[in-house]
């Protein structure tokens, strides 16, 4: 029996395979209680392109100390989308890393889309 943080990376290691076919690059997005983290790797994933978080003190003055909700979420989508296009990248996959595609992880994706980057 498999337990949640298994099952998670069981459904992230499926999304990965798919989108590793792809050959483009990927927004890894990944969530813990207090922090959102979001990355843009390279379509063969030997690279990191571009990255934001609410730990990057620019993000987490703007934010007022709320890091774990919704508004910052949007905040780091926003911030990836701009950090993205600055390396030239418009078009990527986007990896939930097996989170539901619901509240948060949400929020950055359509924040990110909204700024921009193509999905």
């Amino acid at each position: 029996m498999l337990n949640k943080k298994e099952q998670r990376l069981r459904r992230a290691r499926q999304t990965r395979i798919r989108i590793a076919t792809q050959g483009v690059a990927r927004l890894s997005v990944n969530r813990t209680n207090t922090h959102i983290y979001a990355q843009v790797i390279s379509g063969d994933g030997s690279q990191v392109l571009a990255s934001a978080s609410t730990v990057e003190a620019d993000v987490a003055q703007t934010l007022g100390g709320k890091s774990s909700n919704a508004a910052a979420a949007s905040a780091v989508g926003k911030r990836i989308a701009e950090k993205a296009k600055a390396a030239g990248v418009e078009k990527v996959a986007f990896d939930r890393a097996g989170f539901a595609y619901h509240g948060r992880v949400k929020a950055l994706a359509e924040a990110a889309r909204e700024a921009g980057l193509q999905f």
